[in-house]
This record gives structure tokens, C-alpha cells and sequence, in this order.
């Protein structure tokens, strides 16, 4: 394989809704640049950049996957990103070693909640967008109110910079071609084709005036901002075609205009002109801004003429050059079967050869690059060296993962990942059987490798071991991949909500332990004061005995009888909380008395206060964030007052509406599954643990009726 330059090299997310056609728009640019004997299909498996077996089965696109594309002497390298709501932190992730993105609008529903939310991340991370609108050979292409309200959609959303580059070639027959407002020539293309268009200077008589209207908006606007094409623009009426395509390209890559293009994905239409469109006016990785750095030693740094930020010293920039000390980025880790781990990087500066040995920055550990490649969905295509900007893989480092940074000994720094999302679900898992205990670990281990957003851990509280993810498709999922990829079964089952107890009166009580059996007795006598404390203020024990009634070394034993009872639990099991206990006055036995005893008295006088000072149960509320289109807010909203959630507030994000509220844990166990179905997949939601709160009586009584009642210990 050819070795590119930076300059040779075009890096581009492809991004959107799900549904929206990325996978299959990345397939057919793949077979239009003869990259695949034929065009791969995501429903049997054979899109390239559609491998999983378990995205596969689901036909969704759960992880981002890269793909590249040998393009008249320009390598294009794609990644492909799920569009699911809960997957959309990949499509974030995506965007890091990546120029420009690629934001694809279905032509039938237009702009959708992801849609909103990838492009929100582009313009947080500085990264172009090429709006394209797929699906154009799609009989209800354009809505219900054809394609000027899609495009007047995109300029209500986005500005008026959102600007066609192309119009499209339609009738009442379909999706024909498109007509470039550039070159102002007409392109028109066979559904199922290769992709390869039929270039006409005719454009059609219908769109002739429509098409002049468009080009001179198109070049009005890339004129806006600077001088000289405004003085050209007013003396000739016109920017020349090489003048305009600099100016595009230029304008595109400082954000001022987001260009709209129209293609189809499954008929391979119009491909060819996008492939040309990304070369020539998608940002190469040389023109990027700096990368920004974290300093792990700055005298290393220093040494190597890095440019230091004044304001920050613990940060530096560095330009994507060969000249500059060779560092690359790992963005991605995959497990393979055959192959095991495997890394994907950018190059962020110098130049990367085969068999090279550079220090991992993170983990102050030496790696060796062997058989380096570059990735075409699952397989690897071996290269002899890379250069800076391009992107690449290799597999079994022994120590790398991702985030990590590695590069030439001495000049430590950090490129800082944006910081995944909490999971926003959480399962209990069990083996199966003991042989599925011991690969469970392991196993998930090499997961969470790939998948950043996966959790796993023991719940001290009751004793189970949860596994987190962003939702009930994606723990699905990560159960299947445990089962088919490493043998593990397993079973889920909804958690156990960590409810507690707690007490709202004040009570006193006398504990007393007396047991003789002949010689040595137990004998200990203890009374204490219980009183509530504040929410989350815990246990807090105090000792107001006077005069010796209670021998000092035994008043931990006392404490510790009480802890021990409180974390057994009264009423149903759950532990005590946010109590103090206050022991003022007992006796004790010259020969009898021990540490056990006042252990016993104390558990004794904690369950005669508990029967007296109005024992409850407490539930865990959440703070929940809703995100959903403005038609669903009504119905959500009485969902919620249905969870006994209490709303916060409501903000109006365009044509989405955020609800805040507070809600209890018990009651959004599985209310991921129900948002999909009541906002029809459009509608994501984020939450976290914020309080414990008094559980209403009614829903008390049927906990208490289907819990276990601590075994009280019997006085002698």
C-alpha cells in the first residue's frame, strides 16, 4: 500500500441519527472508490464497517469501527459511529482524531435528537460538518413538506451558513443525479450502480433558474468575510470557479459554512461526487489547529522546542507535522478473537515506522509497534510507516489502552479524552455455574477494554455484583458478547434497590445481658438515648456516663453491639442510618463483666429503642435529566408524576425540551426500555444517585410485606 503524507490524508467522522444510513453510505463511498469488489450490505453483515456479530443481529451500530478509501491520490480514512442515544458518547469520541465530520440527515424525518446532539459535540470540539441529506432515492424523501422545508429546517436550526453545495435531481420518478453549484454542471447516476456518475454540462430546464438563484447565494456567502472576493464579487457579479473552490474550501474549514450535499446510500448515487468533495474541500491533517497537551514533564517538552501556553504552563500545543517528535494518540481498542487487543492511534506528529519502540506516557511502559496496519473494518491492512495525521492500528501492546499516549522517550505528555458519560443503567449479574464464575471477571475485564462506558463491580450494600451500561440493549448486548465470545453465561436480574432504615422519634431503653451456667457468667447493663440525626448525617455515637457505672474499656463494646445490630437492620433488613446514640448510665459484674457482654447489652437496648423511636424505611432518589422532542414533554411529564418524581424544571433546547426532576430509584429500574417506546426512540435520559428520602407508607407496607424481618436475638 501506498504511503501517504498529511497532506495526502482526509480524516472524517461519519455521524447522525440512527437510521440515518452511515453504515450503508460508508459502503457504498467504499465500492465507489473500488475499494470492494461489491457494495456491502449492513443486513447480512457484509458492510465493512458493520462487522459485529452483535450489531449484526441487532442491525444497529453500537461501537465506532474505521474504514479507509484510496481516492485519486488522497487516502480517506472514515469512522463510522452509532447513532442510538445511549451509544452517542462513541460519536464524541470520534470526533478527537478526526478533521472533519460528515453529519448525515435522513431525507425522510430530517433532523433528529441525535442529529442535534452530534452536531453539538462537532461545534464543542472545533470540527467542520458536511451536512449530507441520504436516502434522497427514498419515495417520501424530503417530508411532508418536500425538500425547501428541510433545508429551511437546517437554517432554523444551524444559521443560514448551512448552504447547499448541490441540488438534487428529482421528479416523480425518484432520485436522479445532482447538479454541482460549483462547477454548475449536472451528475446523474443508476440506482445500484458503481457509483460512478454521467457528467452533462445540461442542467435540467426545471432546475435552471432555481440552480442560478442557488449558485449565487452559494457564492455570496463564502464571499462574506473577506475583502478581496467581496471587491471581486461586486466588479465581475461573480467569484471565478478556481477562486471559488480556494475560498469554499477555506470557509469550510473555519466553520463559516456548513455545506449541504444529497446522495443514497443503498442505491450508490451520487457517491463519487461526495468522495470528490471530501478531497477537495475537507481539511487535510495538517491544516488542523495545534493539539493541545498535557505536560507530564515540561523540561522534556522544553527540550524538544514545544511551545509552552503562558497562561497554563502545564499545557502546550503541538502542530500535526513530520518534522515534530513522533507521538501518537490511541482513541479505540478492540478486542479480536485471533488476534487479541487491538489499537487503534492517530499519528499526532512525526512519522510511525514498523517495529518501532516508543514509551507509553501513561503507564511508564516501553511498547513495540509490530506489524503495523491500518484498519478496513475488521481487517487489518499491513503498512510500512505512517505519517503525521494519518490513522492507524496494531495489536497485542501489552499495556496500552485507551486514552494513552505514546511516543518518544523523554518527552512525556497527555492528549485528554473527553470524559465518558455515567452509565444510566444498572443490572444485577450471576454465573451460571462455577466454571462461568471464573471466566466472568476476565472476561468482562477485556470489555471494558473496548467499551469505556461499562461498569463492574460489587454493591457492598447487598452483596451483588452489578454490571452498569447505558442502557438495556447495551447490558444485553455485553451479556451476549460474553456468552459467544468467551463462553461466559450468565443471568440478569433487575437489582436490589439499597433501601435503609432510619428513625424520626427519640427514644431510651436499657439493655441488659445476664447468662450464668456456673463459674464465670456474662453480665453487662447498659442504657442509651436514641435521636435522628439530619439526612446523611450517618452515626454518631457519645459517651455521657459518669461516675463509673460503666468501666471505660467497655464502652467500645457497647458502640460496636450497636453498629453491628444497625447494620443488620430492624424493620426489613436494610441497614440503620442517620442516628445517634447517646449511652448515659448502666452497671456491671467485678468478675462477671467482659467486652461480649456490653456487646450484647448494646445490640439489646439498640432493638428496645428501634420499637420506640418510629423506625422507617428510606429509598435512594435520583436526579434525572430528560431529553426528548417538544411532543413528547406532556406525556413524559405524567409519566413522571406516575413515579412519584417530582419535577424541577424545564428548559427549551430548540425543538427539545429538557426535564429535570427528582425521582426514586425503585422506580426507574427499567424506564429506559419505556422512554424508547413513548418517545418512539427519540427521547435519552441521564441520572445519578442524589438523596435518600422517607418511603410514602403504602409503598413501605409492600416492602415490609415481601421482606425478610432480621432474626432478633433472644436475652438468657
Amino acid at each position: 500500500m501506498k504511503t501517504y503524507q498529511g497532506s495526502e490524508i482526509r480524516n472524517v467522522a461519519v455521524v447522525g441519527h440512527a437510521h440515518s444510513g452511515k453504515s450503508t453510505l460508508i459502503a457504498a463511498l467504499l465500492h465507489a472508490a473500488r475499494m470492494t469488489p461489491t457494495q456491502g450490505r449492513v443486513a447480512d453483515g457484509s458492510a465493512v464497517t458493520a462487522y459485529d456479530e452483535e450489531e449484526v443481529a441487532r442491525g444497529i451500530t453500537m461501537q465506532n469501527a474505521v474504514a479507509f478509501a484510496e481516492w485519486q491520490g488522497v487516502k480517506i480514512n472514515f469512522v463510522d459511529t452509532p447513532g442510538f442515544h445511549m451509544f452517542s458518547h462513541e460519536a464524541r469520541a470520534a470526533l478527537l482524531p478526526v478533521e472533519a465530520a460528515i453529519v448525515v440527515v435522513n431525507a425522510q424525518n430530517g433532523v433528529e435528537p441525535v442529529t442535534e446532539r452530534v452536531w453539538k459535540y462537532a461545534e464543542e470540539a472545533n470540527v467542520p460538518r458536511i451536512v449530507v441529506i441520504n436516502q434522497m432515492d427514498h419515495p417520501k424523501a424530503g417530508g411532508g413538506g418536500g425538500l425547501s422545508a428541510l433545508i429551511d429546517d437546517l437554517h432554523d436550526r444551524w444559521g443560514r451558513n448551512c448552504v447547499p453545495v448541490q441540488l438534487p435531481i428529482s421528479d416523480a420518478q425518484g432520485f436522479h443525479g445532482v447538479v454541482d453549484l460549483v462547477t454548475m454542471e449536472a451528475f446523474y447516476y443508476t440506482p445500484g450502480g458503481d457509483g460512478h456518475g454521467k457528467i452533462t454540462g445540461e442542467i435540467p430546464a426545471s432546475l435552471s433558474a432555481q440552480a442560478k438563484a442557488a449558485h449565487e447565494a452559494l457564492v455570496e456567502l463564502v464571499a462574506e468575510g473577506k475583502d478581496e472576493l467581496m471587491e471581486e464579487f461586486f466588479a465581475e457579479g461573480t467569484i471565478p470557479e478556481q477562486h471559488l473552490i480556494t475560498a469554499l474550501h477555506e470557509a469550510i474549514r473555519e466553520d463559516r459554512i456548513f455545506p449541504v450535499l444529497f446522495s443514497s446510500g443503498l442505491a450508490n448515487m451520487a457517491a463519487d461526487h461526495l468522495l470528490d468533495f471530501i478531497k477537495v474541500y475537507c481539511p487535510a491533517p495538517i491544516e488542523r489547529a495545534p493539539f493541545a497537551f498535557k505536560a507530564i514533564a515540561m523540561q522534556a517538552a522544553a527540550a524538544h522546542g514545544d511551545e509552552a501556553d503562558t497562561a497554563d504552563n502545564s499545557t502546550f500545543f503541538r502542530k500535526v507535522d513530520d518534522a515534530e517528535p513522533t507521538a501518537l494518540l490511541v482513541f479505540k481498542t478492540m478486542t479480536d478473537p485471533f488476534s487479541g487487543r487491538i489499537s487503534f492511534f492517530k499519528v499526532v506528529s512525526g512519522v510511525v515506522k514498523n517495529d518501532a519502540t516508543l514509551e507509553n506516557y501513561t503507564r511508564r511502559g516501553q511498547e513495540r509497534l509490530s506489524h503495523l496496519s491500518v484498519m478496513q473494518g475488521r481487517k487489518a491492512v499491513e503498512v510500512a510507516e505512517l505519517h503525521a495525521g494519518d490513522l492507524g492500528a496494531v495489536a497485542k501492546l501489552r499495556e496500552t489502552f485507551t486514552g494513552d499516549t505514546l511516543g518518544l522517550k523523554g518527552a512525556e505528555i497527555q492528549v485528554e479524552l473527553a470524559v465518558p458519560p455515567e452509565p444510566a443503567m444498572t443490572y444485577a449479574i450471576e454465573p451460571k455455574t462455577r466454571a462461568d464464575e471464573d471466566k466472568l471477571a476476565p472476561a468482562i475485564h477485556k470489555l471494558m477494554e473496548e467499551d469505556l462506558l461499562i461498569r463492574f463491580y460489587r454493591d457492598p450494600m447487598t452483596n451483588e455484583f452489578l454490571i452498569a451500561g447505558a442502557g438495556q440493549p447495551h447490558i444485553e448486548a455485553i451479556v451476549s458478547r460474553l456468552k459467544k465470545r468467551y463462553h461466559a453465561e450468565v443471568t440478569l436480574k433487575a437489582p436490589k434497590v439499597p433501601y435503609r432504615e432510619t428513625i424520626r422519634g427519640r427514644a431510651e431503653a436499657q439493655g441488659r445481658h445476664k447468662k450464668q451456667t456456673g463459674g464465670h457468667g456474662q453480665f453487662g447493663d447498659c442504657k442509651i438515648r436514641m435521636e435522628p440525626m439530619p439526612r446523611g448525617g450517618g452515626f454518631e455515637f457519645a459517651n455521657e456516663v459518669f461516675g463509673g457505672a460503666i468501666p471505660r474499656q467497655f464502652i467500645p463494646a457497647v458502640e460496636k453491639g450497636i453498629v453491628e445490630s444497625a447494620a443488620r437492620g430492624y424493620l426489613a433488613g436494610f441497614p440503620v442510618v442517620d442516628f445517634k446514640v447517646t449511652v448515659f448510665d448502666g452497671s456491671y459484674h467485678d468478675v462477671d463483666s467482659n467486652e461480649m457482654s456490653f456487646k450484647m447489652a448494646g445490640r439489646l437496648a439498640f432493638r428496645k429503642c428501634m420499637e420506640s423511636a418510629k423506625p422507617c424505611l428510606l429509598e435512594p432518589v435520583m436526579k434525572v435529566e430528560i431529553e426528548a422532542p417538544d411532543e413528547f414533554a406532556g406525556t413524559l411529564m405524567g409519566d413522571l408524576n406516575g413515579r412519584r418524581g417530582r419535577v424541577q424544571g424545564m428548559e427549551s433546547k430548540g425543538r427539545t425540551t429538557v426535564i429535570n426532576a427528582e425521582v426514586p430509584m425503585a422506580e426507574m429500574l427499567t424506564y429506559g426500555t419505556l422512554l424508547t417506546s413513548m418517545t418512539q426512540g427519540k427521547g435519552s435520559y441521564h441520572m445519578e444517585m442524589d438523596h435518600y428520602d422517607i418511603v410514602p407508607q403504602l409503598v413501605a407496607d409492600k416492602i415490609l410485606a415481601n421482606a425478610r424481618r432480621p432474626v432478633e436475638e433472644e436475652e438468657e
